[in-house]
């Protein structure tokens, strides 16, 4: 398409296999050098030759999904009845038992005054394309709905001018647009009457997900039902897990001085650990801080070797409510059974709102296990005068993520703040900063979907205002001279951040790492002969 054409609403149902948008990285917000324009930026991955052949492509020249071409139009048209079918249960109490009056309310109370438009991050950073807008895909399934599951829709769309086709390009479109959402539903916070544009969306990939069988294999067959299955998205089996971890607790036994021991499946301790696998694997610091935090304070922990037990994550949360509930009740499950009173939700945003928020409405009677943040659970430990510490050995600059799960969702805000001023005599805000912070670029699952050019989408649009708030909160000491730590207290926002890193160089041309808040905390132990965070292998 032409640049800068204007888009209609309508567009999303044109048949042609032109794409309604293209990204040129001259139009995104710059960035403070040695990242701004002149500053040897990475482009933009194209589709090959042969991509563009098999996968749909027909919407912003990014692929996150990799959507085969249909074999034949009975192929299509099969798929846009399930669509329609789709629609009609959203809309009914007995199949929308988890959001059916926040959706109703977000599709029927929209006054498309565009105030969401300039809190999204995503339509901010691509120089407000118009498909990134909030409102674009919402207005667009809101008609939809209107027509298509409500008696008479399709007169009164052409007698109101509201006319979108279903046909193969309208789904095939707003299938990668669902995943151009992070969820993060900054949209909704500011939004002046409290429509959910986000929740729409996550309605929208439920919509695919339950009545098409279409969900990112990263989201699905690689996540919730890999982990049902063998205990975590990653494929790390419990046995396998705890081996890893026999071997970090020596490993850092070892280097710290100090005895390090995993525990699993202790009956009647006080609390049992929810961490994720891509921490295991990716970032220990992490889950054995935890283990050193809890032994200091004299707090009785387990973790779970039974499936998905030690594995905190869910996916489903992301694009399915029968999947969500699936492991959201095995977690609850577990922890009955061995007795704990209450489960720690570790470093993880999402498993934050799959197991406090939403897993509410199904959690009742004998489930209804206590559930606690760590956010919360760290404050009181630190407060409490159970370990001394001596925050002059955190005393270089460190700046701190709001993971959009724990803080706008839930509004724990204050917990870890206080932490990191007591123990981090450089701590400097982001502006803005709590529930108004931006998005990793990460959220609504993209942090750990991969296919195709999507990584290119999430470094270059998705994270871009996340990456430029995290400069700005370093300006003072902009090069790598001064090692510098964000803490960002969560697996999924850290993998996503990994993919920004890697983009720009960002540790070797500016010196800062990022990790969690257990780290910290340790690090930041009296008694602890050495330094807990090593910057050499961050």
């Amino acid at each position: 398409m032409a640049k800068n054409k204007p888009l209609k609403l309508t567009d999303i149902s044109r048949e042609v296999e032109d794409r309604l948008a293209d990204i040129d990285i001259e139009e995104l917000i710059p960035l403070p050098p040695p990242y701004d324009k002149n500053g040897g930026l990475p482009g933009i991955t194209q589709l090959s030759d042969d991509q563009k052949q098999r996968l749909v492509n027909n919407l912003d020249g990014f692929s996150a999904l990799a959507l085969p071409k249909p074999k034949n139009k009975e192929e299509e048209d099969k798929y846009v009845r399930q669509f329609e079918a789709g629609l009609k249960k959203l809309l009914r109490k007995g199949d929308n038992w988890t959001f059916l009056q926040p959706l109703l309310l977000s599709l029927e109370h929209c006054v498309r005054c565009q105030t969401c438009s300039e809190a999204c991050p995503v339509y901010i950073a691509s120089g407000r394309q118009e498909i990134y807008r909030p409102t674009y895909r919402a207005e667009i399934f809101r008609r939809l709905i209107n027509k298509y599951a409500k008696p008479g829709g399709k007169w009164l769309a052409k007698l109101k001018g509201a006319d979108i086709e279903l046909n193969w390009a309208t789904i095939s479109r707003l299938f990668e647009l669902a995943y151009r959402c992070n969820l993060c539903r900054r949209c909704s916070q500011h939004c002046p009457i409290g429509v959910d544009n986000g929740l729409i969306t996550r309605e929208l990939r439920k919509l695919f997900s339950q009545e098409l069988g279409w969900a990112p294999k990263e989201l699905h067959e690689k996540g919730t039902v890999l982990q049902l299955q063998v205990g975590s998205p990653t494929g790390l089996r419990p046995n396998v897990a705890k081996d890893n971890l026999e071997f970090l607790d020596e490993d850092f036994t070892e280097s710290l001085g100090i005895k390090v021991e995993t525990v699993w499946d202790k009956k009647d301790a006080d609390v049992l650990l929810l961490h994720s696998a891509g921490d295991i694997l990716s970032f220990p610091e992490s889950v054995i801080g935890f283990a050193i935090i809890c032994d200091a304070a004299g707090i009785s922990w387990t973790l779970s070797s039974e499936i998905p037990g030690y594995e905190g994550v869910n996916y489903g949360v992301f694009y399915d409510d029968v999947q969500l509930a699936r492991v959201a009740t095995r977690h609850v499950q577990i922890a009955r059974k061995l007795g704990v009173k209450k489960i720690v939700m570790g470093e993880c945003g999402h498993e934050h709102k799959a197991l406090a928020t939403v897993a509410d409405r199904l959690l009742i009677g004998d489930l209804n296990i206590p559930r606690e943040s760590f956010m919360t659970f760290f404050e009181n430990i630190v407060f409490s005068g159970k370990i001394k510490f001596d925050p002059t050995k955190n005393d270089f600059p460190v700046t701190l993520h709001d993971p959009c799960n724990v803080v706008r969702n839930l509004g724990i805000v204050e917990p870890q703040r206080r932490i990191l001023r007591y123990l981090c005599p450089q701590f400097r805000e982001m502006t803005p900063h709590g529930v108004d912070n931006y998005c990793c670029g990460g959220g609504g699952g993209l942090a750990v979907m991969s296919d195709v050019n999507i990584n290119d989408f999430k470094a270059a649009v998705a994270g871009r205002m996340k990456f430029k708030q995290i400069l700005e909160a370093f300006s003072d000491h902009p090069g790598p001279e001064v090692k510098k730590y964000l803490c960002a207290p969560c697996l999924n926002c850290k993998l996503q951040l990994r993919v920004i890193w890697d983009y720009y160089g960002v540790q070797e041309k500016s010196g800062i790492y990022f990790g969690g808040l257990a780290e910290l905390i340790v690090n930041a132990m009296a008694d602890l002969k050495k330094p807990f965070i090593n910057w050499g292998e961050m």
